[in-house]
């Protein structure tokens, strides 16, 4: 638990803050002039991160931790998406509606927000 724990200290707010901040309403254009080297470079990043979420929690437990183990994951496909279709992951981005990624990102700001919650909070489970 108190591995899970260090890595949802990590992995909850740096996903809060990422959502935050290119949230349609706070940031409205930050898709529109994205350039496929840009989307690579988060990709790889992306992908960094992932792969060492997943090699130091890879559990698959009934409990909150199993969301940590699932941002991992997220993060490592996401990112080889970006590093291998950086071009077709722009211009799917460019072409999303304002409202599709308002109800995408309120779910995962949801996720960010209960890990956060819970690394930060007392007791166990």
């Amino acid at each position: 638990m108190q591995n899970s724990k260090r890595i949802a200290g990590l992995v909850g707010p740096t996903l809060v803050a990422m959502l935050v901040s290119e949230f349609p309403l706070v940031q409205p254009h930050l898709y529109d002039a994205q350039i496929p080297p840009v989307v690579y470079l988060s990709g790889v990043l992306m992908f960094a991160g992932g792969l060492a979420i997943v090699r130091a929690h890879n559990h698959w437990a009934r409990d909150w931790t199993v969301l940590v183990t699932l941002s991992g994951w997220f993060f490592l496909v996401l990112g080889l998406f970006r590093m291998f279709s950086a071009g077709l992951y722009q211009k799917g981005s460019a072409n999303t509606s304002t409202t599709a990624f308002i109800v995408l990102e309120g779910v995962l700001l949801v996720i960010g927000l209960i890990i956060t919650f819970k690394a930060y909070s007392r007791g166990g489970k």
